[in-house]
């Protein structure tokens, strides 16, 4: 490990060094490369800095404990010779958390897909509450979202409904969401006071660039039309609506959010892309399988991963055991310490099996 590490500090110092030079500054591609290069690297550098730094600390300590009679001194110096362990410790942990191999998608952007399951309308009205949730999250973050496509119901639930999200490291955070949502209470519609379990889907797909999935024009076809619905801003009376059919998949694409026919399309072409790639990806976790085991919930969208009761006022994440009592805040966007607790679960794991290797 440390072999690596100071591989990586050298490889700091040349990136800043390149970064110097003149004609670098004119190559955006290559300045852009740089400075990714150099992002991805500072966290690991900052704390294998920190991590020789204390290291030190600790021999010029013991070195004290030796030379020094002053009962005074000796006890500064075994109080930093044990602060200067204890972070080293820390520091060890992280250092092995931060060379764990990376997701390549986790700095995407990210297209979400929520589809309501069993229960009918009860899973429709769910679905629209997810998706509010979302969207306070992402407000929380700062993060921007545009709608793709939607399908409500008159009773303000929606039968489907796609968003993209736009934020740095979207997709590090999102794609712990993906999975089979359960929600049990009473619905405002029974009158018997009975609870009832409905379900719905979220898919968290990255998004795709142009150089991730070339789309062939004959494998495409698009077909234009009006908006429809139940009214408001996405009707009107210009064949403003796109459907994209790809032929080789039989995947259908309807983009209508937009009042413009052009914006429109390319929501839908940038929808298509992230679908053809989560495709190609899934091929690629169905071939390591034992690797895709080793992940906290980011494959397989049909495992059951919450559970929401509100007649307990309670949320449950089955995958690593955790228990809230606070669904209120939670509906209301309040996700991060699920999603942190999944993602210590998930580093976890794979710390254990780079041990076992």
């Amino acid at each position: 490990m440390f072999d690596r590490l100071e591989d990586l500090l050298i490889r700091m110092e040349e990136i800043l060094s390149e970064l110097q030079e003149p004609d670098v500054a004119s190559d955006q591609a290559r300045f852009r490369k740089l400075m990714k290069e150099q992002n991805d690297l500072s966290p690991i550098v900052e704390a294998y800095k920190e991590y020789k730094a204390c290291k030190q600390a600790i021999d010029d300590s013991l070195q004290m404990l030796e030379e020094e009679s002053d009962e005074e001194m000796r006890e500064l110096a075994k109080e930093e010779l044990n602060e200067a362990k204890a972070r080293v410790e820390e520091l060890e942990r992280e250092l092995k958390i931060l060379l764990l191999p990376k997701d390549p998608n986790d700095d995407k952007n990210v297209i979400v897909e929520i589809r309501a399951g069993a229960g009918g309308d009860e899973a429709a009205l769910f679905a629209a509450e997810i998706y509010r949730m979302y969207l306070h999250y992402a407000e929380s973050r700062r993060w921007k979202v545009e709608l793709v496509e939607c399908e409500e119901i008159g009773i303000g639930g929606m039968k489907n409904v796609t968003f993209m999200i736009n934020g740095n490291g979207a997709y590090s955070v999102m794609k712990y969401e993906s999975g089979v949502h359960r929600v049990q209470r009473v619905p405002e519609t029974e009158s018997g006071g009975r609870i009832h379990t409905s379900t719905i889907t979220v898919a968290v797909i990255p998004e795709a660039e142009e150089v991730d999935i070339q789309i062939d024009e004959k494998d495409i076809r698009i077909d234009v039309m009006r908006a429809s619905g139940n009214g408001g801003q996405c009707v009107n009376t210009t064949d403003s609506a796109v459907r994209l059919t790809h032929y080789p998949t039989g995947i259908v694409i309807y983009s209508q959010t937009e009042k413009s026919q052009l914006q429109n399309k390319d929501k839908a072409f940038a929808l298509l892309r992230a679908k053809l790639y989560d495709i190609e990806c899934q091929k690629q976790h169905d071939a390591e399988a034992e690797a895709r085991k080793s992940q906290i919930g980011t494959g397989d969208r049909s495992e059951k991963i919450r559970t929401y009761n509100f007649p307990q006022g309670r949320v449950t994440d089955h995958r690593i055991g955790l228990t809230l009592y606070k669904l209120d805040k939670i509906m209301n966007g309040d996700i991060q310490e699920i999603i942190d607790a999944c993602i210590a679960a998930d580093q976890a794991v794979k710390l254990t099996k780079m041990q076992d290797n």
